[in-house]
């Protein structure tokens, strides 16, 4: 599968994007009788765990961030042990795209972490084919919020561990067991700054939603 951007058809009128020096578009955006297949896909996990960084690391465009400054308001509910460089958060979503093949186009959504706006999952849920919930070894108990709602609203999802540096490394299946998730669900290692393992890992969600997914006529 190939995610390079190609040059666009010879003679084609340049694109708002390219205008304004984005990616250039990609020849099938001139072909008027077919268009790429669009899915949505969620991005959860605890507070701090890279959410924003996985879809700006993936992101073909640039990214949408609703970050704020923390104030000591946050001091007694926001837990910056595991990441004490921490000064933004997350208060609505993030968002990118990235194209797939020719054909395929995923928009990528994530979700704030902390508990005040989990209001917000019930909306950004909706039309989502599958979810990817980030988790930090150093404190997955974080992630089990994200996984319960996944569950409770039958999304397909995978579990992304998220490799900070200086942690202790991991099996997929040692964290599978911490987890209590079944053997169909996907673990990956991975590192949210890197785009290639964010790829994969949104790969292996594509994959495992259709495969959960049921044809339908």
């Amino acid at each position: 599968m190939v995610f390079a951007v190609s040059d666009p058809a010879a003679g084609a009128p340049p694109s708002y994007a390219e205008a304004l020096g984005d990616e250039p578009v990609q020849p099938w955006q001139y072909d008027r009788s077919r268009a790429p297949v669009a899915v949505k896909v969620l991005v959860a996990g605890g507070f701090g765990v890279g959410k924003t960084t996985f879809v700006s690391s993936v992101s073909e465009i640039t990214p949408l961030r609703t970050e704020a400054v923390m104030t000591q308001a946050s001091v007694p509910v926001d837990d910056l042990s595991g990441t004490p460089d921490k000064s933004t958060t997350t208060v609505a979503m993030d968002f990118g795209r990235i194209t797939l093949d020719d054909d395929l186009v995923l928009y990528v959504y994530g979700t704030p972490g902390q508990e005040r706006f989990w209001f917000m999952w019930d909306d950004l849920v909706r039309g989502a084919i599958g979810g990817i919930v980030l988790a930090d070894t150093r404190r997955l108990r974080d992630c089990f919020p994200a996984l319960d709602y996944f569950e409770s609203c039958g999304l397909p999802y995978a579990v992304a561990v998220n490799h900070f540096e200086g942690s202790h490394a991991y099996e997929p299946e040692d964290v599978r067991e911490a987890l209590t998730i079944g053997p169909h669900v996907p673990v990956l290692i991975m590192d949210a700054r890197r785009r290639e393992t964010v790829v994969e890992s949104l790969l292996t969600l594509v994959g495992h939603a259709l495969d959960e997914t049921p044809d339908t006529p």
